[in-house]
């Protein structure tokens, strides 16, 4: 008798039988095996063999979507920090500073813009962070974030540019940033370069 031959059997006919044969175990299913199961089942597939890899990668794994680090050690202020450059640049460890002059150039073209006027800077953290994993999710390679040069805030001191870009900074999918050219928005913008 094949495994062809076979007629399938309801989940009823199957703890029955096994009940008659002997003991039964129940599956994580809740349909019962027995022993004598396991056994016609390992000799069905004995001569079973595994299939080598496709040599011609013609399948290949989805790509994992990397959560941001949460970093033991944050990184520090901007002031100290030695990736981020004089002029509002910043390229993170092990990724070619020529990413931060193509930026700058304007080598790449923003697919998305994010506009944070108006919000208080918590609430801008909490938005760029669910635009840059939205943003990655969608493929965009390099995306725009307008923060304002804080003109209008206490003192003129710039609160939103300064913290998105130092949570830039710390986000794993965050290659490179520099400021956005004058046409769209210069100092007060900023051009992000996403990890594929």
């Amino acid at each position: 008798m094949s495994v062809y031959d076979r007629a399938p059997r309801k989940n009823c006919d199957v703890k029955r039988d096994s009940e008659k044969r002997g003991r039964a175990d129940t599956r994580h299913d809740g349909t019962a095996t027995s022993d004598a199961d396991a056994e016609y089942f390992s000799r069905a597939m004995a001569d079973v063999v595994r299939l080598p890899p496709d040599p011609r990668g013609r399948v290949r794994a989805t790509p994992e979507v990397s959560l941001p680090r949460t970093p033991d050690h944050p990184r520090p202020p901007v002031e100290d920090d030695p990736d981020a450059t004089a002029d509002g640049g910043f390229v993170a460890p092990g990724v070619d500073r020529r990413e931060l002059r193509k930026l700058r150039r304007g080598d790449y073209v923003a697919t998305d813009t994010l506009d944070l006027h108006g919000i208080t800077a918590a609430e801008a953290v909490a938005r760029v962070k669910r635009f840059i994993e939205n943003s990655r999710h969608d493929r965009h390679r390099c995306v725009c974030i307008v923060h304002g040069r804080g003109l209008h805030s206490e003192g003129n001191e710039s609160i939103l540019k300064t913290s998105v870009r130092r949570f830039l900074r710390e986000h794993r999918s965050v290659l490179a940033y520099s400021d956005a050219p004058r046409s769209d928005g210069g100092t007060g913008a900023v051009y992000v370069l996403l990890r594929k």
